[in-house]
C-alpha cells in the first residue's frame, strides 16, 4: 500500500512542473542527514515502547524529531517506524503507524531493536510487554517482564536514512511486510504529534545548526526535550553536507520568494479580474433587472386581468351553484320538516287519545265506585231509617195502645186492689230500665200525658245501634 502511495506520488511529480510544483510543497531533491549516533535512556515504566528518532523536513529545511518512549494506545500493538524514500525526483516522508505486525519501514536500521526489518525490542504476551534487554535500556528493579536476546542485524550496518535514490538503502518490501501494511492500522497518538511539533519550533534541533549531531537526540518521554532523560548525540553519523543543505535552504528561501511573488501577482490579476467581473456583472445585473422588470409587469398585468377573469367566472359558477344548492337544501329541509310534522302529530294524536282512553276509563271507575259507595251508603241510611221509624212506630203504637187501656183500667185497679197496680208499676219501672230508654216509663194514672214525652226518647237514640224489643207491658197481664 505504502509502495502504490510512493509510485502515485512520483507520477504526480513527474507530471507536475517545476514552476507549479510550489502549490503542492517544497521540492526535496536533497536526501535526509544520516542518522545520528547516541545512546537510548531508560525506559519510564512498564507498557512503554521505544519510538526511534528520525530527520523531519519543515520550513528551514531538516530538523531531528528525538526518539521517545511512548506507552501504546493499546496492549498488543506494535511501532512500525516511518521513512524517506525516493520518487523519481524527490524525497517523500511515508508516515508511522501502530499495528498488530511490524511493516516495512524502508529497511533504515534505526537501532534499538529496529535493524531494518521487524522489531527484535520485545514482544507482547497476555496484555503484558516483555523487554530484550539486549537492545532496549531497561531497569530490572523496576521491570521484570525482562529477557536477554542477542539480536544479528543481516543487513550491512550504517546511518543512511532514506530509501532508494543516490546513495540510499535499496530494500523492498517481503511478503508478511506487504501482508502487515494491509491490516488495520492506527496513527501516531496526540502525544507523538505534540512530539514532533515541539521539535519543529526547537531552533537547535535544524540539521542547519547542529550540523547532523543534535543536543537532544533521545528523551524519556515526548516532548521532554530538557531535564532527566534527555540524550544528546555522540556524533553525526556521516559528514554533513552543508553546502548541498545551504542550496536547499537557498531553493527553499527562493520558491518562498517565487510562492510570495506568484501569490502577489496572482492576487492582483484576481482582483482586477474580479472588478471587471463585477463590474460587467453589475451591468449585466441591471439590464436584466430592468428586463425583468417590465417582463415581471407584464406578466403581473396579464395574470391580474386572468386572474380577475376567473374569478368573475368562478364566483358566478360558485353563485349558482350555491343558490342550487340552497333550493336543493330548502325543499329537502322543507319535505324532512313536513314529514317530521306528520309524524309528531300522528304521534300526538295517538297520545291524546290513548290519553283520554285512559283518563275516561279511569272516570268511569271512579264514578262507578263512588255510585256504588252512595248506593251502598243510602241503603245503610235508609234501612237505618227504616229501622228507627219501625222502632219508633212501634213505640208510639205501644204508648197509644197503654194510653188507651189505662182509662179503662184505672177504675178497676183503683177498686180491685191496690197491691196489683203497685206491682204493674214495679214490672214497668224494671222493663224502662232494662231498655234505658224513659219512653216507655210507666206514669201513675193520672199523667197520661207522658206518652208523647217517651216517644221523643226514642228517637233519640243513634240510629246504627240495633234496639233490644223491650216486651210490652200489656202483654203480662193477658197471659
Amino acid at each position: 500500500m505504502r509502495n502504490i502511495r510512493l509510485l502515485l506520488l512520483a507520477v504526480l511529480i513527474l507530471a507536475i512542473p517545476a514552476a507549479s510544483f510550489a502549490q503542492f510543497g517544497v521540492s526535496i531533491t536533497i536526501a535526509p542527514p544520516a542518522l545520528p549516533v547516541y545512546e537510548q535512556p531508560m525506559a519510564p515504566a512498564d507498557g512503554y515502547l521505544w519510538t526511534p528518532g528520525y530527520w523531519s523536513y519543515g520550513d528551514e529545511g531538516y530538523f531531528w524529531v528525538p526518539g521517545t518512549w511512548v506507552m501504546a494506545p493499546e496492549a498488543g500493538l506494535l511501532w512500525t517506524p516511518g521513512y524517506w524514500g525516493w520518487g523519481g525526483n524527490a524525497y517523500a516522508w511515508n508516515e508511522g503507524y501502530w499495528g498488530s505486525q511490524v511493516g516495512f519501514y524502508g529497511g533504515v536500521n534505526y537501532g534499538f531493536g529496529y535493524g531494518g526489518v521487524g522489531y527484535q525490542g520485545g514482544y507482547w504476551n497476555n496484555g503484558a510487554f516483555y523487554y530484550n534487554r539486549s537492545v532496549n535500556n531497561v531497569n530490572v528493579t523496576n521491570l521484570h517482564n525482562v529477557y536477554n536476546k542477542t539480536v544479528i542485524n543481516n543487513t550491512r550496518f550504517n546511518h543512511v536514512s532514506y530509501n532508494g535514490g543516490h546513495g540510499g538503502i535499496n530494500a523492498r518490501p517481503s511478503a508478511a511486510e506487504e501482508t502487515a501494511a494491509h491490516e488495520q492500522h492506527r496513527p501516531p497518538t496526540e502525544l507523538q504529534a505534540q512530539h514532533v511539533h515541539a521539535a519543529s519550533s526547537n531552533h537547535a534541533l535544524l540539521a542547519s545548526v547542529n550540523h547532523g549531531r543534535p543536543a537532544v537526540a533521545a528523551t524519556a518521554k515526548p516532548a521532554g526535550f530538557s531535564g532527566h532523560g534527555v540524550v544528546a548525540a555522540k556524533k553525526a553519523g556521516a559528514p554533513y553536507r552543508a553546502a548541498e543543505n545551504k542550496a536547499v535552504a537557498s531553493r527553499s528561501h527562493e520558491n518562498k520568494a517565487a510562492e510570495s511573488k506568484a501569490a502577489a501577482s496572482r492576487s492582483h490579476e484576481n482582483k482586477a479580474a474580479e472588478n471587471k467581473a463585477a463590474a460587467s456583472r453589475s451591468n449585466e445585473n441591471k439590464a436584466a433587472e430592468n428586463k425583468a422588470t417590465v417582463t415581471r409587469s407584464n406578466e403581473n398585468k396579464a395574470a391580474e386581468n386572468k386572474a380577475a377573469v376567473t374569478r368573475s367566472n368562478e364566483n358566478k359558477a360558485a353563485e349558482k351553484k350555491a343558490a342550487a344548492s340552497r333550493s336543493n337544501e330548502n325543499k329537502a329541509a322543507e319535505k324532512k320538516a313536513a314529514a317530521s310534522r306528520s309524524n309528531e302529530n300522528k304521534a300526538a294524536e295517538k297520545k291524546a287519545a290513548a290519553s283520554r282512553s285512559n283518563e275516561n276509563k279511569a272516570s268511569e271507575k271512579k264514578a262507578a265506585a263512588s255510585r256504588s259507595n252512595e248506593n251502598k251508603a243510602a241503603e245503610n241510611k235508609t234501612a237505618a231509617s227504616r229501622s228507627n221509624e219501625n222502632k219508633a212506630s212501634e213505640s208510639n203504637a205501644a204508648a197509644t195502645r197503654n194510653e188507651k187501656k189505662a182509662p179503662a183500667t184505672r177504675s178497676s185497679e183503683n177498686e180491685s186492689a191496690k197491691p196489683t197496680a203497685a206491682r204493674a208499676r214495679t214490672e214497668s219501672s224494671k222493663q224502662t230500665s232494662a231498655h234505658a230508654q224513659p219512653a216507655p216509663r210507666q206514669q201513675p194514672a193520672p199523667r197520661a200525658q207522658s206518652a208523647p214525652r217517651a216517644e221523643t226518647a226514642a228517637h233519640a237514640q243513634p240510629a246504627p245501634r240495633p234496639a233490644k224489643e223491650a216486651p210490652k207491658a200489656e202483654e203480662r197481664p193477658r197471659k
